[in-house]
């Protein structure tokens, strides 16, 4: 999150034109998400729980809100409901992994 915080506070984010500002957003909160769902499930050998999952989505959207916001008093900056789009496909694509990953860890331990 500080990391996140700290790039949206910087009035030119300096991304190169080839780069799409929203597959940063993706990736950025596929990240957060990640880390947000091992946090709430209580490491990275437990498997993902609906309550994790969506508690990671939800602090996740809520965090992308907050940025948005922020946004807003940075000089050069502008929130934009694309960007929180872009926030919830990353963070929904990071919970799908961890999913996706407990199903296969589980069914190669069996």
């Amino acid at each position: 999150m500080a990391l996140i915080f700290i790039a949206s506070a910087q009035s030119d984010a300096g991304i190169p034109l080839a780069v799409s500002d929203k597959s940063l957003h993706i990736a950025a909160y596929f990240g957060l998400a990640v880390l947000l769902v091992r946090a709430l499930s209580g490491g990275w050998r437990v498997r993902l729980t609906v309550r994790a999952a969506l508690g990671a989505m939800l602090i996740a959207l809520a965090y992308g809100i907050s940025d948005e916001v922020h946004q807003l008093f940075v000089p050069g900056r502008t929130a934009d409901v694309y960007d929180l789009y872009a926030d919830a496909t990353g963070a929904a694509l990071g919970v799908a992994v961890c999913w996706a990953w407990g199903i296969i860890s589980v069914r190669s331990h069996v």
